[in-house]
C-alpha cells in the first residue's frame, strides 16, 4: 500500500513540476580532445527518494487524507481517530441520503400534483396534511413546503460532508505538526528575585514565579 502511495506521490509530483528536472549528460572536448562528461546524469530513483525524504510529514499526512480520509491518521499512528473519521461519514452520509429521498419523494409528488393530467396520481393524495383541498390548496402548498424543506436539509449536509472532509485533512495537517514537537516531562517550578518597573519609572523588588521547560 505504502509502495503504491508513494508512487502515485511521486508521478504527481513529477506532472507538476515539483521533482528537480533531470540533466542530460553533456559532453565538453579539453584542449588535449579528451573527451570529459560535464554533467552525470541524475538518477531518477535517487531524486524520487530525496524528494519524499525532503518533504515535510505535515504535507504527507495532509495529502494521504485528502486521498483517502483516515489514511493522513494511520501516517500519524493515530489509529484511534480512523474510526471516529468514517463514523461522522457514515452518519452524514444517511442524512443526505434520507434527505434527498424524501425530496425526491416530494417533489415527483408536486410535480404530479400540478401537471394537470388527471391519470397520474400522487402518493400523498388522500394524506391527511396532502390532501386535495378545492378551497384553498392547502394540501399542494403543504407538499411544495416539504420538498423545499427536504432539498435545502439535503443540500446542507452536503456542504456539511465537504467541511468534514476539509476538516479531517487539516486534522492530519496540525497532528504532524504536534508530534514534531518534542516536549520533556522535567517540568521545574522556582521563586526568583527580581524588579518591577513602577509607574513613576522607579524599580521595585519582588519575587517572581517561573515555569522552566528542561529537555
Amino acid at each position: 500500500m505504502r509502495s503504491s502511495i508513494a508512487v502515485f506521490i511521486f508521478f504527481c509530483a513529477f506532472a507538476f513540476g515539483f521533482l528537480p528536472e533531470a540533466k542530460a549528460q553533456v559532453i565538453t572536448a579539453t584542449p588535449d580532445s579528451v573527451l570529459v562528461p560535464a554533467a552525470a546524469a541524475i538518477d531518477t530513483t535517487a531524486a524520487k527518494k530525496r524528494f519524499l525524504t525532503d518533504w515535510s510529514k505535515p504535507a504527507k499526512a495532509a495529502f494521504y487524507s485528502a486521498v483517502l480520509p483516515g489514511l493522513g491518521q494511520a501516517y500519524n499512528k493515530s489509529y484511534w481517530k480512523i474510526p471516529l473519521v468514517y463514523a461522522t461519514g457514515a452518519v452524514i452520509g444517511y442524512f443526505i441520503y434520507d434527505n434527498n429521498r424524501k425530496y425526491q419523494t416530494f417533489a415527483t409528488a408536486y410535480r404530479y400534483r400540478t401537471d394537470g393530467d388527471p391519470a397520474t396520481v400522487d402518493a400523498y393524495v388522500d394524506n391527511g396534511n396532502y390532501k386535495i383541498d378545492l378551497a384553498n390548496d392547502q394540501g399542494t402548498n403543504n407538499l411544495r413546503r416539504s420538498r423545499d424543506f427536504f432539498r435545502k436539509y439535503r443540500d446542507l449536509d452536503i456542504i456539511l460532508a465537504v467541511v468534514a472532509y476539509g476538516l479531517n485533512v487539516m486534522e492530519a495537517h496540525v497532528d504532524a505538526h504536534l508530534k514534531g514537537f518534542d516536549v520533556s516531562d522535567d517540568l521545574s517550578l522556582q521563586f526568583t528575585p527580581g524588579l518591577q518597573r513602577m509607574a513613576n519609572t522607579s524599580y521595585a523588588p519582588m519575587f517572581t514565579l517561573q515555569l522552566n521547560l528542561k529537555k
